[in-house]
């Protein structure tokens, strides 16, 4: 029998709260809702939550603080609501671990279409793939912060990375010496298939590549399999 998924919905807003644990609720999901941090945190110590839709703007500690401390010993996927749409509070909200982004005003029906979305990427792997908790990891003379959301170059500089580097980066070094296909790199970073002559993932990667100064004639980090995909080929060690 196929489990329910239950969401938990933080929002300080009664209406919001109100409307999406009903909406939710009718299309199948188990759905709680609260108004602060403080209340999160006793639901997720009663049992299991499969996605947090977590308001950027909360009384106490802010969506992103929230967000912040669940990434330091949690992987449970959280879509950031926020009534504010500049891109820097995307940027921030995505690099320090948000799966997802969605400004307000919002509809329900496409809040539920991007948990759908967060939850098929994120179950895209089977379990014993699943990410590691880690506060760092090193490969091949770099070394990703995972808490600060830094990147250090072997001669110790701070490389700087898009949202979507640091997710693809962050996948790669999840599972290493595993070759992982276009379509699931696309569905792990952003929650759809891949399209008849997409070559978006090829061009991520790429970037990524460029960032590490690894050689696109003959790279060494993020080697290419053809027909296959892509794999991360270095030494990789947790630091927890």
């Amino acid at each position: 029998m196929e489990s329910i998924d239950h969401i938990l919905v933080v929002d300080d807003d009664a209406e919001i709260r109100s409307l999406l644990g009903e909406y939710l609720r009718k299309n199948g999901c188990q759905a709680t809702v609260v108004a602060d941090g403080k209340a999160m945190w006793t639901v997720l110590a009663r049992g299991k939550v499969d996605l947090i839709v977590l308001d950027l703007m909360l009384p106490g500690d802010d969506g992103l603080e929230l967000c912040r401390k669940l990434r330091a010993d949690a992987d449970t996927p959280v879509i950031m609501l926020t009534a504010r749409g500049e891109e820097t509070d995307r940027i921030v909200g995505l690099e320090i671990g948000a799966d997802d982004y969605l400004a307000k005003p919002f509809s329900a029906r496409e809040l539920l279409a991007r948990i759908k979305g967060v939850l098929r990427r994120y179950r895209s792997l089977p379990r014993n793939l699943r990410p590691e908790q880690a506060r760092a990891i090193a490969f091949a003379g770099w070394r990703l912060d995972t808490v600060a959301r830094h990147l250090l170059s072997p001669e110790g500089v701070v490389t700087s990375l898009s949202g979507a580097e640091f997710r693809l980066l962050r996948i790669f070094l999840d599972h290493p010496n595993h070759v992982l296909s276009r379509d699931q790199l696309m569905v792990l970073t952003q929650g759809r298939e891949a399209e008849p002559f997409d070559r978006s993932i090829d061009n991520q990667v790429s970037r990524l590549r460029h960032r590490l100064g690894d050689d696109p004639a003959g790279p060494r980090i993020i080697k290419t399999v053809r027909g296959e995909g892509y794999v991360l080929a270095v030494p990789v060690k947790v630091e927890r």
